[in-house]
C-alpha cells in the first residue's frame, strides 16, 4: 500500500512538471524578486493542499479495502445506574453503662457472701450480708411497741366515736402510733442496707473482698463488681466534617477481628458538641451480645454508612486517568458500528470512593460504552475494535 501512495505522488508531480516549464527555485531565489518569490511559494501550497486531499482519499479508501489492518482491542462496559452505600471506616471500643462497683452502706463484718465470680444474678438479689450490730432486736422491739400503741389508738378511737373521753387522748393515742409506724419503717429501712443486692441483672465479674472482712463505706472498700453483658455499645470519635451526614438510625456494620464476628447496627446517638481538642464528636452504637461472646473494651471495626445514591454511575478507579490539567478522564466509544467505534476523551467529574469503584457525577450518562480493557494505550479519535 505504501508503494501506491509514492507512485501516486510521483506521478502527480511528473504531471505538473510536465505541464509546464518553469523556473526552478534555486533560479526563483536568486532573481531576487519578492513578487515571484510569493508566486512561487503560493503555487507550492496549493500544489500541498491538493496533495494532501488526494492522499487522503487514497487512505480512506485504503482503509475500507484492508482486511488486515491493524486496531486496537479494546473491551468495554455500559455504563448503568445502581445503588451505592458508601461507608465512612472507624474503630472504637465496646463498653457497657452497667458495670459498677458495689460498695457497702454500712459499717460492720462481712457476714455472709452469697455468689461466687462468674455467676449470673438478678436485679435485687442478695448478694451478701453485714452484720447489723443487733439491730434485729431493736425491729423487734420497735414492732412490739408498734403492736402495743396500735391497740391503745384503737380502743381509743372507739372511746371517742362514742363520744367518751377527751379530743387529747384520742390525739394522743394517734400520734403515737403514727410515731411507732414510722420507727419501725425506718428500722426496716436501715436493717435493709445491711443486705447487699444486686443494683440490676448482670454478672458477677469479681468478688473483691473475703467473707470475715470489715467494711465501711467509702473508698477502698468495693466488695462486687457486677456487668451486665446484655447492654454493650460502641462509642467512637467522628470529624466534624461527618456531622451532617452521620446521624442517629443509620445503619453500622461492626466487625469484631479478634472473635471473628460481624454484626449489623444502627448509631443510636450521634454528640451535639464538637470536642475543640481533636475537631470531632461521638456516636454511640448499640451492639446485641445475646451470646455473651463480647466483652468491655474489646476493639471493634466500624462501618457506618455516611452516603447513598439509588442512581449512581459506578467505574473502576483503574480506568480513570489524569491530563496535565489535573482533570479526570475516561474513554467511550461513538459512532460504533459492527463492534468498530471511535475513542473519545470525555472529562469527568468524581464522587465519593468505596473499595475499587468511585462514583461519576459528570461526564459519562447511562448507556454509554466505557472503554476498560486498553484504557491506557488507546488515543482520541482512534479507532478501536471491541472484543468483549
Amino acid at each position: 500500500m505504501k508503494k501506491i501512495i509514492s507512485l501516486t505522488i510521483l506521478s502527480i508531480l511528473l504531471i505538473s512538471c510536465g505541464e509546464k516549464k518553469e523556473q526552478s527555485l534555486e533560479a526563483v531565489l536568486a532573481s531576487k524578486d519578492l513578487t515571484t518569490i510569493r508566486a512561487k511559494k503560493t503555487k507550492l501550497d496549493t500544489q500541498q493542499q491538493e496533495l494532501a486531499a488526494q492522499i487522503k482519499q487514497l487512505n480512506d479508501e485504503i482503509s475500507k479495502l484492508d482486511t488486515n489492518k491493524k486496531v486496537p482491542l479494546i473491551s468495554t462496559f455500559t455504563a448503568n445506574q445502581e445503588e451505592f452505600t458508601h461507608f465512612l471506616e472507624l474503630q472504637g471500643n465496646v463498653q457497657t453503662k452497667q458495670n459498677v462497683l458495689i460498695y457497702p452502706e454500712m459499717a460492720g463484718q462481712l457476714q455472709r457472701i452469697n455468689v461466687k465470680e462468674g455467676q449470673r444474678v438478678y436485679k435485687g438479689q442478695i448478694l451478701g450480708s453485714i452484720d447489723n450490730g443487733g439491730m434485729s432486736n431493736q425491729l423487734a422491739q420497735a414492732q412490739a411497741a408498734e403492736a402495743f400503741a396500735k391497740t391503745s389508738f384503737e380502743r381509743q378511737k372507739r372511746l371517742w366515736d362514742q363520744k367518751i373521753g377527751s379530743e387529747i387522748q384520742y390525739l394522743q393515742a394517734k400520734t403515737n402510733y403514727e410515731s411507732q409506724q414510722n420507727a419501725v419503717k425506718n428500722l426496716h429501712k436501715t436493717l435493709g442496707k445491711y443486705s447487699i443486692r444486686a443494683p440490676f441483672s448482670g454478672v458477677i465479674d469479681d468478688v473483691i473482698k473475703e467473707q470475715g472482712t470489715v467494711v465501711a463505706p467509702g473508698p477502698g472498700s468495693e466488695i462486687f463488681r457486677i456487668v451486665n453483658l446484655s447492654k454493650m455499645y460502641i462509642e467512637t470519635d467522628v470529624p466534624e466534617s461527618y456531622i451532617t451526614s452521620i446521624k442517629k438510625g443509620k445503619s453500622v456494620e461492626v466487625e469484631f477481628p479478634v472473635l471473628g464476628k460481624t454484626i449489623k447496627s444502627n448509631v443510636r446517638q450521634a454528640g451535639n458538641f464538637i470536642n475543640p481538642s481533636n475537631r470531632t464528636f461521638k456516636v454511640e452504637i448499640p451492639v446485641d451480645n445475646k451470646d455473651r461472646t463480647i466483652k468491655p473494651n474489646l476493639t471493634a471495626k466500624l462501618k457506618i454508612n455516611d452516603y447513598s445514591n439509588k442512581e449512581a454511575l459506578l467505574i473502576p478507579q483503574s480506568i480513570i486517568s489524569e491530563n496535565a490539567k489535573g482533570e479526570q478522564y475516561v474513554y467511550i466509544v461513538t459512532d460504533l458500528k459492527d463492534k468498530i467505534g471511535t475513542a473519545k476523551q470525555v472529562i469527568i467529574l468524581t464522587g465519593k470512593t468505596q473499595g475499587d469503584v468511585v462514583e461519576v457525577l459528570e461526564g459519562v450518562k447511562t448507556g454509554d460504552q466505557i472503554i476498560m480493557e486498553g484504557a491506557r494505550s488507546v488515543q482520541n479519535g482512534q479507532e478501536v475494535q471491541i472484543i468483549n
